[in-house]
């Protein structure tokens, strides 16, 4: 079958039709199967699930998932008793520069299991949602390297990046005289950074469940100020 990038994708109802026919493996089938919205659904009628990966590094070709955090929301609300977490058992070593960062030691993964196991409760959790995220390249590109390496599939599906949104709000923008005659180091568009423009609140970062329910509130707080709830999904999705 031939391969697809996500900028190539134009119609994902259909797409995702092809894909449950062509993949192998039941669990993708089943993913698949589920569907897409439509790309003129508006975002008030969507369910939304905001996930978020810890990785023992920024290479999905080497490095491994140790962490997920899921959880489903709207518009309107978040299911917070309905989020999920996982630690994973890594296919490499965990590093002491990533520990720093994520504080995930090897204590958390003792008897973690592999990503194999959970994975069709994960699916599950994911299927027939449009799932957000902030920063695409690493849950889009961990996810689908690591299943090329456990099952010989990868995996691709539409997804909203705050991150994206938020590069692009600032992009457009009107930069006063005075910012450009100063030459101001562009904003910072990390999601703690992001969050401080719409008088979010503080979480510790880099644990999986935090993340996913920072980058929900921050999608809605970004639909809310810079989009209308009748905002067709297509403008926002990759």
């Amino acid at each position: 079958m031939q391969n697809f990038t996500n900028q190539e994708v134009l119609n994902w109802q259909a797409f995702m039709q092809v894909k449950a026919q062509a993949c192998k493996d039941s669990r993708l089938t089943n993913f698949y199967s589920t569907g897409a919205y439509h790309g003129e659904t508006k975002l008030k009628d969507i369910d939304f699930v905001a996930l978020d990966f810890e990785t023992t590094g920024l290479d999905a070709n080497k490095n491994s998932i140790i962490s997920i955090g899921l959880v489903p929301f709207t518009l309107q609300r978040i299911a917070c008793r309905q989020a999920k977490h996982w630690f994973v058992a890594p296919k490499d070593k965990l590093h002491e520069d990533s520990i720093i960062i994520h504080g995930i030691t090897h204590s958390d993964l003792k008897g973690a299991p592999d990503l194999l196991r959970i994975l069709e409760q994960l699916l599950d959790e994911l299927a027939g949602k449009i799932v957000v995220v902030h920063y695409r390249r690493i849950e889009r590109d961990f996810f689908d390297a690591a299943l090329r390496t456990l099952i010989n599939e990868g995996i691709v599906f539409p997804i909203v990046d705050t991150m994206q949104i938020e590069a692009d709000i600032e992009q457009e923008r009107p930069r006063s005289f005075w910012n450009w005659l100063k030459n101001t180091r562009p904003i910072s568009i990390r999601l703690a950074s992001s969050r401080s423009r719409y008088n979010l609140p503080n979480y510790p970062p880099h644990d999986a469940l935090t993340d996913a329910i920072a980058t929900a509130e921050l999608l809605q707080a970004q639909i809310h100020h810079h989009f209308s709830p009748d905002t067709p999904i297509k403008k926002l999705w990759l």
